[in-house]
């Protein structure tokens, strides 16, 4: 009897596990391929709740990426300025704006930026990121602990390397820049 029942403990808790992991895959649909991520609910559940919320209501949704840097990082997610169906979409302006949620509190963690890594923008203010988030081409060590990491590129990577980047000696603005066809749960 014992036995039997740290069997139904131990499939009950894989099963539990199964779930959770799955409801934190998202996949970000680019031009050239699909990307799946993994969102970090138990490092930053506020930002990964937000990205959840903003991407299963379509608001990133032919949002661009506005800001691409070679060797660093591609930025998208102004839901405001940067939806390229919108009314509002203004290219001059995206990166200046948000969603209509409040900022949200910083959630730093010890989790490094390395290649693949999700992390939420913000301005000065730590306590400044709402909707906007970069992807990491490779490492970046000098923004550990100083901005939210909430997700990690599980496949797909080399899709991200493919997004279109933006001019150097204008800090990585994009002219005519690629964007999310969409960005939902798994």
């Amino acid at each position: 009897m014992n036995k039997f029942f740290i069997h139904l403990v131990i499939l009950f808790y894989l099963l539990t596990n199964q779930i959770t992991a799955e409801e934190n895959i998202m996949i970000l649909k680019l031009k050239d391929g699909d990307v799946k991520i993994e969102l970090f609910n138990d490092v930053a559940p506020n930002h990964v709740k937000r990205i959840k919320d903003l991407a299963n209501s379509g608001k990133y949704d032919n949002v661009v990426f506005h800001r691409v840097i070679d060797g660093f990082m591609a930025q998208t997610g102004d839901v405001k300025f940067g939806n390229s169906e919108s009314n509002e979409f203004d290219l001059g302006r995206a990166g200046m704006g948000g969603s209509d949620l409040p900022d949200l509190n910083q959630e730093f963690s010890s989790l490094p930026h390395d290649r693949g890594t999700l992390s939420m923008a913000r301005s000065s203010d730590p306590n400044s990121a709402n909707s906007q988030f970069f992807i990491c081409f490779k490492p970046a060590p000098f923004l550990d602990r100083q901005y939210t990491v909430f997700g990690k590129v599980l496949e797909g990577m080399e899709y991200v390397d493919m997004i279109k980047r933006g001019d150097e000696s204008n800090n990585g603005s994009v002219s005519d820049p690629d964007k999310i066809i969409s960005f939902k749960s798994k």
